[in-house]
């Protein structure tokens, strides 16, 4: 008996602007400024989707959730995640862990990571051991640094159990 297992990755980017909702790892951050985007923008959320598709080679999120599709449009983007979840335990496969950093000047982003844990766990149906979320700053610089964005990246591994 042994294991088939593979390894994906994320990467995203969001605008932020001034008055939207803050939405990061399914909870909603107090914060002067939001991300902006077609569903509710969680940029963490939206790398573990992708590394998570791209593991199972079932290709990217917009893919399967398109931005120009309005069913889409302000969705929350933990419905996706389930639904990722979904396709991939469809193949076989099963989440070994999930390993992210989230950057961003601010807020910061080290009190909230203990909810976000929780609560992506409870949403992908693991163990909230197996959920790794880091923090950065870029230093003032670049856009994240000039604070006009986010930016966040995720490697995940999945495993098939062999009969």
């Amino acid at each position: 008996m042994g294991f088939h297992i593979r390894t994906g990755f994320g990467y995203d980017v969001h605008q932020l602007k001034e008055g939207l909702d803050f939405w990061l790892g399914g909870i909603k951050i107090p914060h002067t400024h939001g991300a902006l985007g077609h569903s509710d923008a969680d940029v963490l959320i939206h790398v573990l989707c992708d590394a998570l598709l791209g593991a199972a080679n079932l290709r990217d999120i917009g893919y399967h959730f398109s931005d120009k599709d309005p069913k889409y449009k302000g969705i929350d983007s933990k419905i996706l995640l389930r639904e990722v979840m979904q396709l991939i335990r469809e193949k076989g496969y099963e989440v070994g862990n999930i390993d992210s950093t989230v950057c961003l000047q601010e807020p910061k982003v080290n009190p909230h990571i203990p909810a976000m844990k929780t609560c992506l766990a409870e949403v992908m149906g693991i163990p909230e051991d197996d959920v790794s979320i880091k923090a950065t700053t870029t230093e003032q610089l670049g856009f994240v640094g000039k604070k006009e964005g986010v930016a966040a990246y995720a490697t995940v591994l999945i495993y098939k159990p062999q009969q």
